[in-house]
């Protein structure tokens, strides 16, 4: 049981802040992408907004949300549709303080290869780490992806997200962010002893089609097509 006090709402907003800047300096996050949460109390978080860099946000930027998604307070933007995976981990998990989700290069590249973090060769992959699980592909921003982490929550400290990037939590803000750190690292060492990954996992025609419909809905009117990549 997590018997840490909650820190202030002024307190978490600034902390949010300053973990999306460091993220986003080293390189774990880029464009707009990754989201970040953290509770302030048995039934409210404090989360960023949707389309907002991580290394360029204000506190007042952020939003007050309870855990059935009802905003309580926000500023010009409303929370990220991926919102509801960090909820999901708060219900799954009231121990969990804070939540990070993030696409750092090597654990998005294990992602996308659908591989575990499973393998005991640094010590504090054993003591602090664990086994990271790979959850499989979700359409972004459905209820797919709370419903592809939910089997996690409990007995692990984060997961791969299927051929999109990262998720970690912590029963305080930073020791998500530390293991948001530690995967990275340690996925990075796996792919220098290793070489590349040797296995993808594409995407499949129809998850390809479905995020065309969503960059349609965007309003995003140039990109071309891509090919859809082959097995190895």
């Amino acid at each position: 049981m997590n018997n840490r006090p909650y820190i202030s709402d002024g307190e978490a907003r600034e902390l949010i802040c300053e973990l999306g800047a460091r993220a986003y300096e080293k390189g774990l996050v880029c464009a707009v992408d990754g989201n970040i949460s953290l509770k302030v109390a048995d039934d409210q978080i404090w989360a960023t907004p949707t389309g907002v860099s991580k290394g360029h946000m204000r506190p007042d930027m952020l939003v007050k949300m309870s855990l059935d998604g009802a905003i309580i307070r926000m500023g010009e933007r409303g929370p990220s549709s991926e919102i509801k995976m960090h909820l999901r981990v708060y219900r799954e998990n009231p121990d969990v303080r804070s939540v990070i989700h993030t696409h750092p290069p090597y654990g998005t590249a294990y992602a996308i290869a659908g591989k575990a973090l499973d393998t005991a060769l640094l010590a504090e992959n054993v003591t602090f780490l664990g086994v990271i699980p790979c959850a499989p592909y979700a359409t972004p921003g459905t209820q797919e992806v709370p419903d592809s982490v939910a089997p996690f929550c409990r007995d692990y400290n984060g997961c791969f997200l299927g051929n999109h990037g990262v998720l970690t939590w912590g029963d305080y803000p930073e020791e998500a962010f530390y293991r948001l750190e530690s995967l990275e690292h340690a996925c990075r060492i796996g792919v220098i002893l290793n070489g590349p990954l040797r296995q993808i996992t594409p995407l499949s025609e129809k998850d390809v089609q479905t995020l065309y419909a969503i960059r349609d809905s965007l309003g995003y009117t140039r990109g071309g097509t891509l090919k859809i990549a082959e097995t190895t």
